[in-house]
Formats: C-alpha cells, structure tokens, sequence
C-alpha cells in the first residue's frame, strides 16, 4: 500500500532536514504505528503521503503509484484525521459533514450514523465552535472515514479526549482495519501504539531506528525474569529466571509456602525499549517537525 525509499524533506530555512533518508513499506491491510517525540518527523513524513508537503527527496509510492504521478482523485482513496482539528467552526457537526462529503467521487455514510457512532448524535445541530477539543477530535475521526477510503491516515487520533472517548476511537480503528482498510498512524503515545498496531517505526530527529512489532520488540529487549510479590509480613519481592522456571526449586517453594499476591514476567514497556534504542524519551525534543 506505502513504499518509501531514502525519503528526505528539509522545511525552508531550517539547519537540518525534518526526514532524514528513511525507508519503509506498508503492506494492505496493516497498522503500522509511527512513534516518536514532538519535532521527531512523524507529521512531516505524513504530509508528504498526504501530498500536502512537494519537494521532497527519495521515493514514496502510494497504491502502487509514485506520489507525483496522482491527480486529485487520489483523495478519493485516502481518509485523514489531522492532530489539530480543522472544521468549519461557524457550521454545524452536520453541516460540515455534508459540506466535505461533496468533495468525493465515491459512495458517503450517512453522517448521522457516524456521528452516533462516536457519541455526536446529540449535537449534530450544534455549532463546532462551541465544540471542545475532544468533541472536534471526534468529528475529525469521523470525517476521515466517511467515504469508505482504502487508506487512513492520523495523528494522534486520541489527543484530547478522555479514556472512554479514546477507548471508542481506538475501538472504530480496529474495526475499520477489519474492513480491510490500512492504517497510518502517527503517535507519541505507546499504550495506543501497542493495542493497535502490527508493527511500529521508532523515529527520532528524522531517522528511523527500528522498525519490528510491539511483541518482537518486548521480547528482544525485554529482561526474562520472573517477579513475584508475596506477605510475609510485609509484601515482599522476589525475581527468578524465566528458561527454566518449571524446575526452580526457590520459586515452587514460594508458590507452596508463602502468601503470594502477584505473579510478572518483567517484560520490557515499549517507552523503556523507545529510550533503549534512541538515547531519548518521548518527551524529549528532536531537530524535525
């Protein structure tokens, strides 16, 4: 669906580009998850497969076809949901859905039935300008899926919105890769990262450090131990190794003899395997944008 290859972008005056020579592709039907801090390059990398930034350097194929080489029907194709979210704020959540619908040559969901799915319906006759930045997410959520494209694009599709909201976003993204559709999604966030996609690009100052899935990544860098807390008077710890647990005397006699209160493999988070392969959080800055 999405080939890159050796893809640079420089932003006019800056000192140093924004993407740096990265490579990458993305098969039909897969999330892929771009993870990085703020200044990291995600959204730069976006917009070129958007086609909002030319002048790049490289190679960058979309659906078989080299980016340049796509008129304007290759919207038709493609569903975005921005980071910042960009409506009409003077228009009604059903005005504006009406109003970006007619820009397609393609079959459209009734937006009502959309906007029940995210918990608009209530406010569809309500002006965006009275929205809050949670509402207007949603909004932007819906807006990207209502011409049923083949490819979506977001960035940071839960910004803003509160767990039950984002629980419901991150449950729609499942349900449109389900129906087939692939997914790039640009995040800091790893917990979203880690329930969502099949594989993730670590990215930080316009270069990418790795690319694999969550599970792979747990368990390269991840430490094979086993931690159990017990009482025994206090609540107390104690580590074993994984290879060969079934067998470890130490750790079948705390099982029989001691009030145990939880069991862990110590499996590594993606944030402690992000900082691992980068040097960096992902609160740390970069040189891109």
């Amino acid at each position: 669906m999405i080939s890159v290859s050796n893809l640079s972008y420089t932003y006019r005056g800056a000192g140093s580009p924004a993407v740096d020579g990265i490579s990458f592709e993305v098969p039909c039907g897969e999330i892929f998850g771009f993870l990085g801090p703020s200044g990291a390059g995600k959204s730069t990398t976006q917009k070129i497969l958007i086609r909002l930034l030319e002048g790049f350097r490289g190679e960058a194929r979309v659906m078989g076809k080299p980016l340049e080489q796509w008129d304007k029907s290759y919207y038709d194709h493609i569903g975005v949901g921005f980071e910042l979210p960009n409506h009409f704020g003077k228009l009604t959540a059903l005005e504006n859905l009406r109003f970006f619908a007619a820009f397609y040559n393609r079959p459209r969901r009734d937006p009502l039935e959309l906007l029940s799915r995210v918990g608009l319906e209530e406010h569809a006759g309500k002006r965006v300008s009275d929205f809050s930045k949670g509402m207007k997410m949603r909004l932007n959520f819906v807006r990207a899926i209502m011409h049923g494209p083949e490819l979506l694009f977001f960035d940071e599709p839960t910004s803003g919105l509160d767990p039950a909201n984002a629980r419901r976003i991150k449950d729609l993204i499942r349900e449109q890769h389900g129906q087939g559709r692939t997914i790039f999604l640009t995040t800091h966030l790893m917990n979203d990262a880690d329930e969502l996609c099949h594989r993730i690009a670590f990215i930080v100052n316009g270069k990418i450090a790795v690319i694999d899935s969550p599970k792979a990544l747990k368990l390269r860098y991840g430490r094979r131990l086993v931690r159990v807390e017990y009482l025994n008077g206090t609540v107390r710890e104690a580590e074993f190794p994984l290879d060969g647990i079934g067998n470890n005397a130490a750790f079948l006699r705390l099982l029989r003899e001691e009030n145990v209160q939880t069991i862990h493999t110590e499996e590594a988070t993606l944030d402690d395997i992000f900082i691992k392969v980068t040097g960096t959080s992902l609160a740390g800055t970069a040189n891109g944008k």
